[in-house]
């Protein structure tokens, strides 16, 4: 089909608006980014606290049973898979899905998984694998804060029900060499590994601090021990679910940059087509004013 000056106009014109799209998208996707980006770094600090106060607390004594145990039987797992309720990610699911999937199939026991995200769950439902819950992906940094809550509502619950016996996160976090991979981190169960773990990280200072209160110092451990937790499950969470969202966008952003590229390669392709045809048309007309004004002085 014979292109027209018309037609490429349009088709420059549609290139032109899609163009502004992509643009306006980069500038989101970067934006997001950096803020997602700019919370891991803050949570480092305090992820770090929140683990000296856990090795003085396990030093000190050894702590009650705390908290998932579970009743299911042995290597029942339940896993968190974070990813994304929107497109235009590239891999972003593909790789943390099948990531997923592949660690989860060397486990023995049932599994369960909860989705965070509708792409991903997507990706994840073709596996089979029991999928109690659907998370929405939060749109913001203040917005993880209730997701946080809801894993753990949910997991606490199935946990109650001596459904799971482990639980997993699996989500992508941020690299400098590429745009992000894929990881795994066992949260649950709190058993002797971990506490021993915790237990073996040096004091920065020569002085180990000491639990302080009105109750008895059992008691006051105790009730230290269990807040420590509480913040150490809810910065692991919420560190996880940061990541993935950096991760998300900085994906999105370089979807976005082939895209400008292509799209920028696109329009000199037109616009080259269409001055050619233009000057072509043009030369075309001059020719036919030459030819009728040679006939008319013709004698």
């Amino acid at each position: 089909m014979t292109e027209t000056t018309t037609s490429l106009r349009r088709k420059i014109d549609s290139a032109g608006d899609l163009h502004s799209v992509v643009r306006t998208m980069k500038a989101m996707a970067a934006s997001n980014m950096g803020q997602y980006e700019q919370s891991v770094r803050a949570l480092a600090d305090y992820y770090r606290s929140v683990e000296l106060g856990l090795s003085i607390c396990f030093r000190e004594s050894a702590p009650p049973a705390l908290m998932f145990k579970g009743n299911a039987e042995a290597g029942s797992v339940g896993a968190v898979v974070f990813g994304s309720d929107q497109g235009l990610v590239g891999q972003f699911n593909d790789v943390v899905s099948d990531f997923a999937l592949n660690a989860l199939a060397g486990m023995s026991g049932s599994t369960r998984i909860w989705a965070v995200g509708e792409r991903v769950q997507a990706h994840l439902v073709d596996s089979g694998l029991p999928m109690p819950g659907l998370f929405a992906v939060p749109n913001s940094v203040q917005a993880i804060t209730p997701l946080v809550g809801q894993i753990l509502l949910e997991t606490e619950t199935h946990d109650s029900h001596g459904e799971i016996n482990e639980l997993y996160l699996f989500y992508n976090r941020p690299t400098s060499g590429a745009v992000f991979q894929p990881v795994k981190q066992r949260l649950l169960p709190l058993d002797t590994a971990w506490r021993r773990e915790l237990a073996e990280i040096t004091w920065p200072t020569q002085s180990l601090p000491e639990v302080i209160g009105g109750e008895t110092a059992s008691n006051a451990r105790s009730i230290t021990l269990r807040a420590l937790i509480r913040e150490y499950l809810f910065v692991s969470l919420f560190r996880a679910c940061a990541e993935s969202l950096a991760s998300e966008n900085a994906s999105r952003l370089a979807a976005m940059q082939r895209a400008d590229k292509n799209i920028n390669e696109l329009l000199d392709d037109l616009n080259g087509t269409f001055q050619r045809l233009r000057k072509s048309s043009i030369d075309e007309e001059l020719f036919d004013v030459i030819a009728g004004f040679e006939a008319l002085t013709r004698p």
